[in-house]
């Protein structure tokens, strides 16, 4: 009987862990979090189509209730985001880290990353199918909002899911806000593209659009 519960014992922790390997529930997150930089082999890419080596890892999870703790300084590599709906990332020039865990107030969450240029950002979803989200970077500019033309729509479909680079979407805004030909009017003409953290924009932040997806992993990996 021993040897039997044994088995059983091992079985189900297999499966457990195999599971929780493309479905991040909200309270398993940490399984994909265990340092600031995981090892994942020496050069190529993986199975999920992500790059090996070394990264930062965060995790997007949308949930249905909103978070009442306070979540400052909250690096748990994980940032709560409503599962239906719109909030604001706040991004600020830094080292990587979690800044305020909780997007679902009313002040939005923080991440804090360093200028791009030396990084390139993964993404795949993962949850139960049939969710989406839409993360777009955005600025103001002399107190107006401004938002880039190129978005990222992460949906999650059945089956697997692999990892995509948008590294261009993440880290700079295309987006047409002043008149820079000098024409007197401010079109399509004037579309320029901004990096992220450059002087010519203020107070950059990801808006996250969420349609049902339960966790957008993305992944920081140095050049």
């Amino acid at each position: 009987m021993k040897n039997y519960l044994l088995i059983f014992s091992a079985f189900a922790m297999f499966f457990m862990f195999s599971c929780t390997q493309d479905e991040v529930a909200e309270d398993s997150v940490e399984i994909l979090s265990l340092s600031d930089y995981e090892a994942r082999g020496k050069n190529g890419t993986t199975g999920n189509g992500g790059p090996s080596g070394a990264h930062y890892n965060l995790n997007i999870i949308g949930v249905p209730k909103n978070k009442t703790a306070d979540m400052d300084g909250n690096n748990g590599h994980r940032i709560f985001m409503p599962l239906e709906g719109r909030a604001k990332i706040l991004l600020s020039e830094g080292a990587f880290g979690v800044l305020d865990a909780n997007g679902t107030d009313n002040d939005g969450a923080a991440f804090s990353l360093p200028a791009p240029g030396n990084y390139e950002i993964m993404a795949r979803p993962l949850g139960t199918p049939g969710g989406q989200s839409i993360t777009t970077t955005c600025a103001t500019y002399e107190g107006e909002e401004v938002c880039s033309l190129e978005n990222v729509i992460s949906m999650r479909t059945k089956g697997g899911s692999k990892f995509t680079n948008i590294t261009k979407e993440l880290t700079s805004i295309d987006a047409y806000f002043r008149d820079i030909n000098g024409d007197g009017i401010i079109d399509e003409a004037d579309t320029e593209t901004v990096n992220l953290f450059d002087d010519d924009l203020q107070d950059y932040f990801w808006n996250y659009d969420n349609q049902g997806l339960r966790v957008l992993q993305l992944r920081f990996y140095e050049i």
